[in-house]
């Protein structure tokens, strides 16, 4: 297998959802990895949005990085078919282990795991831990009310432009990931991830 173009760090949920749109897009997504020569890296479930997608990456033919804590082995159905399969010791190490593999984060739709994941690797972009883009995809408007509120923590005072700055927002899945995948390549080393 071929050394992957790109890195690309993918949060989503454990669950299905509601709607065939959400595992449309994780589909999507995964493929489109594979097709661009990509490497998936997320957190090593066979559950959910979060099984659709490293399916689909490895269908497309990319290599899929999965990282998964002990603990949830068994509740998550750790995905066995991933090209590398880490089992760690708690949720601090799984998710410092997906920043180092990353390029760049893409946030799916999902719950509070999601949404726990994408808010600590922007705060980690915040402090200067590393310089990767941080991507949310809004698919049918799914984080409208999220991105609302981000902006009322800007217009209270309690958040700067600069920070919603540093993370991009788009509803076509194929474009926000390319601009990821070409925002990475112009990213400062990481330095700090050791850090955390």
């Amino acid at each position: 297998m071929n050394k992957p173009t790109f890195s690309l760090c993918v949060y989503c949920g454990s669950r299905p959802g509601n709607s065939p749109e959400f595992a449309a897009l994780a589909r999507e997504v995964g493929s489109w990895i594979g097709r661009h020569g990509g490497q998936l890296v997320y957190g090593g479930g066979h559950n959910g949005l979060m099984g659709i997608l490293a399916d689909a990456a490895l269908a497309a033919g990319a290599r899929v990085i999965g990282v998964i804590p002990k603990a949830l082995v068994e509740k998550e159905w750790a995905h066995t078919g991933c090209t590398e399969l880490h089992v760690v010791e708690n949720m601090h190490e799984r998710k410092r282990i997906m920043a180092e593999h990353a390029d760049a984060f893409l946030a799916l739709p999902g719950g509070i795991g999601t949404l726990e994941e994408f808010f600590e690797v922007w705060t980690w972009r915040q402090l200067g831990y590393h310089d990767k883009p941080v991507g949310l995809l809004n698919l049918g408007g799914f984080y409208d009310s999220l991105l609302t509120f981000l902006n009322s923590a800007v217009s209270s005072g309690f958040m700067n432009e600069w920070q919603m700055g540093l993370i991009r927002t788009g509803s076509d899945a194929e474009l926000l990931m390319a601009e990821l995948v070409q925002a990475a390549g112009t990213a400062l080393p990481t330095v700090r991830l050791d850090q955390i």
